[in-house]
């Protein structure tokens, strides 16, 4: 399956990151923290060039705690701060303006030196679709100003947003990048619902959320489906979770769209714990081999 998503309003937002980037003293990369590398995307690195960057692990909730923490070390040994955060319940959201000010310290300081009066941190907030980005701004401030959805693409422009007296938010539309070089960062992110489900084949999407779990998360398969492993022949696998699940269509067959539904609906809803679906270790292992 060949996932590729690049509407025309993001090739836009593209070039208006690029033209407002001058205005912000600090970018906000919001990213999810299921998928702390799949979820950044790598065009961006490129538009943002030497801007002081803060990197924000959302949905931090749905993410494995043990491995949040092995990226948020990774990331801060390439010389990135980042910061883990729940913003659909608003934890973790004082880090966000100290981290920016930790960022900021010498800037100011030499802003100061030179008689310049204080004010509030202007930066300009980036991130893939759905990856919380206006929930975030509504919790910091504390109003809803930024439409909210459980569906990619809500944002589609521009906006400034005051947070407090600390901060001034510039919101941007979710931006993908045209083309997945990694067919599994595409499965990845439409596993997590960045892309919407009208192009994905969902039995693609499920057999690779099954294998994914029968190789990280075995106990968890076990505990939800009876199963430890994804059978060589995958209708045997799919006919016991319908089974178990009692998914039969017209004739008492099983309804294997339905199955592939569920898989992917119950790891999307947490009904496997926490899942982070990127590896540390795997990261490590790609860059040691870039480098031989």
């Amino acid at each position: 399956m060949t996932i590729q998503w690049f509407p025309g309003h993001m090739a836009k937002a593209r070039r208006e990151v690029q033209e407002k980037l001058k205005l912000v003293d600090i970018v906000f990369e919001l990213i999810d923290a299921r998928l702390p590398m799949s979820s950044r995307n790598p065009m961006m690195d490129q538009v943002i060039n030497q801007k002081p960057r803060l990197l924000i692990l959302n949905k931090a909730d749905m993410a494995d705690d043990s491995e949040t923490r092995k990226w948020i070390e990774y990331f801060a040994q390439r010389g990135h701060m980042a910061v883990a955060i729940n913003s659909l319940e608003g934890k973790g959201l004082q880090k966000v303006t100290k981290a920016a000010q930790e960022i900021l310290k010498e800037k100011w300081e030499r802003m100061k030196s030179r008689g310049m009066k204080p004010r509030a941190i202007r930066a300009m907030i980036i991130g893939i679709p759905n990856v919380g980005k206006s929930t975030l701004i509504n919790r910091l401030a504390k109003k809803n100003i930024a439409k909210t959805g459980n569906m990619p693409g809500i944002t589609k422009a521009q906006q400034w947003i005051k947070v407090g007296k600390d901060i001034e938010l510039l919101d941007t539309p979710g931006i993908l990048w045209p083309k997945f070089e990694d067919q599994e960062v595409g499965l990845k992110l439409a596993l997590t619902g960045a892309i919407k489900d009208t192009i994905i084949n969902m039995e693609d999407l499920a057999v690779y959320g099954l294998k994914f779990l029968s190789i990280h998360y075995p106990n968890r398969l076990e505990e939800r489906y009876g199963i430890t492993s994804v059978d060589e022949e995958l209708v045997n696998t799919f006919d016991h979770i319908g089974k178990r699940r009692k998914v039969f269509g017209p004739g008492g067959e099983i309804d294997y769209d339905q199955v592939a539904l569920i898989v992917v609906r119950d790891i999307r809803n947490q009904h496997f714990g926490t899942i982070t679906f990127d590896s540390v270790d795997e990261e490590l292992e790609k860059e040691a081999l870039a480098e031989q």
